[in-house]
C-alpha cells in the first residue's frame, strides 16, 4: 500500500456500550443547506410518545456517501439472501421541516 494512503489511516475505536448498538424502527430526516439530520426514533406499539435515541449530524457530502453505502450494502444482503419487500410507506407523515426546501 503506499505510504501517503497508510499515513492517513485513522484508527477506529468501538466502545463495548456502542458496540451494543441501539434499535430503531422509525428514521426522520431533514437537511438544511448545510448538514442532513437524520434522527433515530423508536416507536412502542401502545405508548402514545416515542422518543428519538439518537441523532446523526452529516455533511451533503457525507450524507450522499451514506446512501451510497446503503445502497451498494442493500444490494449485497439481497444477493445473498433475496429480495426486501418494499417498506409500508403508507403511515402517518411526520410534519418535521428543518429548513430544507420540501418541493426539492
Amino acid at each position: 500500500m503506499d505510504k501517503n494512503i497508510q499515513n492517513n489511516r485513522i484508527e477506529i475505536e468501538l466502545t463495548d456500550e456502542v458496540a451494543q448498538g441501539i434499535y430503531s424502527n422509525l428514521a426522520i430526516i431533514a437537511h438544511s443547506p448545510s448538514e442532513f439530520v437524520i434522527d433515530f426514533v423508536r416507536i412502542v406499539p401502545g405508548v402514545a410518545k416515542a422518543k428519538v435515541k439518537t441523532r446523526i449530524m452529516l455533511t451533503p457530502e457525507r450524507a450522499k456517501a451514506l446512501l451510497e453505502a446503503l445502497r451498494d450494502n442493500v444490494e449485497k444482503y439481497e444477493n445473498t439472501f433475496g429480495k426486501l419487500k418494499n417498506p409500508n410507506l403508507s403511515g402517518p407523515i411526520m410534519p418535521i421541516n428543518f429548513g430544507g426546501n420540501p418541493q426539492a
